[in-house]
């Protein structure tokens, strides 16, 4: 599907998945399973930030960019560890969409070369001219 001749394409590798999968699997023995709560922010936001959207030619025109940092998640994966918690672990069936959600509202479409963060083009999102 596209909008107005726009598509996007990712350009992450089933390699650099393989790689973070380690890291992980390590993190969370080093940290006895707390790092996988913060593991889905982080690997959403590889493919997330590895994204282009291109045009009907195939020339990227913008990248999506998310960032994260565990400064600013700490308090949400605090609330959901009590949550997993008192739950018997429950609640974590609603913790991944929670954080997919948080990540999507997250992300910024920068136009190619942009150094800044862009508002993006108002005639990708609904077809009226500027």
């Amino acid at each position: 599907m596209t909008l107005h001749g726009y598509k996007l394409h990712c350009t992450y590798t089933p390699s650099e998945a393989i790689g973070q999968l380690i890291i992980w699997i390590l993190l969370s023995i080093v940290t006895f399973g707390l790092g996988l709560f913060v593991m889905p922010y982080y690997i959403l936001k590889a493919p997330i930030n590895r994204t282009s959207l291109v045009d009907g030619q195939g020339n990227a025109v913008a990248n999506l960019h998310v960032e994260v940092d565990l400064a600013s998640i700490i308090g949400h994966v605090v609330i959901w560890i009590l949550l997993g918690i008192v739950t018997l672990g429950l609640a974590l069936f609603i913790y991944y969409p929670a954080v997919v959600k948080r990540l999507l509202n997250a992300v910024e479409i920068r136009p190619v070369g942009a150094l800044s963060p862009a508002r993006p083009d108002p005639q990708l999102l609904d077809g009226a001219p500027a």
